[in-house]
């Protein structure tokens, strides 16, 4: 078994002097008037970021900040793709019988969303349950290592994943995850449902409401019941992303490598890519030239280049013969689910259609928030999982021995 050792975040600092060369000669196109956000980010606001990228972004700063948070690597072995070098954070609570919690990101996201709900999830015992938290790097994400064979998509994403927590000695354990995660969690959940014993979501994946031949109750309920006004919205949010927002990921799923070689040699190129959707995916989140470039920068840095993530879109739409694609949008049973629908994310479907989905035994409708509710409303996804975690909940001491409380 291979060792788990600390894991310190250090770029070279030729690859900081390549950045700034890189940007100093940035060319950017022109702009139509009053184009505003509709056909992508605003010249007005590359050039600003841009600029700040080049002569005020201290990246040894937000390092530093970053080598704080408890860092580690180690390689797990993976089917037909040999050891692989996964980065993650560990973050054990002091409350002995803590709940363990594998929170896995998504793109355009990282390991770093979990940074403000970290300290939150590690109190706790007595009013609430307490975490140990682990948020890996993905494979071809952040400081993991990439994948140089074709082939790696959920089924894989879902066994490093899982293999990490065994090695950490959590042979039971709940998990949470928005966009990929999501994905990857309920994937999880149906190759290994006796260690995934609950699953919260913040993006809700229904595939479409529920069918007269699978779920008949719930459809009829579904087809006698209106739609309420949120649940209207939410079709129009989810209507809108896929009509005006969806560009990336036909590019990402078909030419993953035409779109690299911007991504891999242009930074300007990659800040607009990641930017357009922060910006569109939030709900109003004010991201600061650090927030938003340090997010930038770790696809920057990543260990697999700036066009390696890409490629999960690519290998889980050709991966038709995975035994478990049908998890990803259907009925998972055996783990219990809880779901939080924020009402400016990108799939926002009505009520009956996430209970398609598996034994749903918490649901909420935040007031606001988007696609990043770990970083938009992090105090808002906390609360939601100690309330479906915590005494009372749906989820209540689903690991054996793990309660969360002192």
């Amino acid at each position: 078994m291979a060792p788990i050792h600390p894991y310190k975040i250090a770029v070279p600092s030729d690859r900081l002097q390549n950045l700034h060369t890189k940007l100093s000669m940035a060319e950017f196109p022109d702009e139509l008037d009053a184009a505003e956000w509709d056909y992508g980010v605003p010249l007005s606001e590359m050039k600003r970021l841009t600029a700040y990228w080049k002569d005020d972004f201290d990246w040894r700063k937000q390092e530093e900040k970053m080598n704080r948070l408890p860092n580690f690597m180690t390689k797990i072995q993976v089917d037909g793709f040999g050891e692989l070098g996964v980065h993650f954070l560990h973050q054990e609570s002091e409350v002995q019988k803590a709940v363990p919690l594998l929170f896995v990101h998504g793109w355009p996201g990282s390991y770093l969303e979990v940074e403000k709900i970290l300290p939150l999830l590690i109190e706790g015992g007595k009013d609430g349950p307490s975490f140990h938290v682990v948020a890996p790097s993905l494979p071809n994400f952040g400081w993991s290592e990439g994948v140089k064979k074709r082939g790696f998509a959920l089924k894989e994403y879902a066994e490093t994943c899982h293999q990490l927590m065994l090695r950490l000695g959590y042979d039971q354990y709940v998990t949470q995850g928005g966009d990929w995660g999501a994905h990857i969690t309920r994937t999880m959940g149906a190759m290994h449902p006796e260690s995934v014993k609950a699953s919260h979501l913040n993006f809700v994946i229904a595939a479409g409401p529920p069918s007269l031949t699978s779920q008949p109750l719930l459809a009829l309920h579904h087809a006698l019941t209106p739609h309420t006004a949120r649940e209207r919205a939410g079709l129009a949010r989810t209507t809108w992303f896929l009509t005006e927002g969806y560009g990336y990921n036909k590019q990402q799923s078909t030419k993953p490598q035409t779109i690299g070689y911007a991504l891999a040699d242009s930074p300007t190129a990659l800040l607009a890519w990641v930017f357009e959707k922060l910006h569109d995916w939030s709900d109003a989140y004010p991201w600061t030239p650090n927030e938003l470039l340090t997010w930038v920068s770790l696809y920057w840095f990543a260990a697999a280049g700036p066009a390696a993530s890409a490629r999960i879109y690519y290998e889980t739409m050709h991966a038709v013969d995975e035994p478990f694609a049908a998890s990803r949008r259907g009925w998972v049973g055996g783990v219990k689910l809880g779901l939080s629908r924020f009402p400016r994310d990108l799939n926002v479907p009505p009520r009956a259609w996430g209970r398609t989905l598996g034994p749903v035994v918490f649901e909420s409708e935040p007031g606001d928030g988007g696609h990043f509710a770990a970083h938009e409303r992090p105090d808002e996804l906390v609360r939601d999982l100690r309330a479906m975690f915590g005494k009372g909940g749906g989820a209540e001491g689903v690991v054996r021995g793990r309660e969360g409380f002192v």
